[in-house]
């Protein structure tokens, strides 16, 4: 499956949480914030300025 900017966060959570560590290594600390229900990835990655292109990348290249 491909992760996209137009995600929620815990939808990509939902796919694998063993993910959280890439959003976490990105500067989205996800897990049990309530944004992580309705923020998209795009929405995460603009308010706590994130490369959205670079995190996608690293989310997609998961073996997760």
């Amino acid at each position: 499956m491909m992760i996209t900017e137009n995600m929620r966060v815990c939808e990509v959570l939902d796919i694998n949480e063993g993910l959280e560590k890439i959003l976490e290594n990105h500067g989205l600390p996800c897990l049990g914030c309530p944004g992580a229900e309705q923020e998209t990835l795009k929405e995460a990655a603009e308010a706590h300025g994130v490369d959205i292109k670079s995190l996608l990348d690293d989310l997609n290249k998961s073996p997760l």
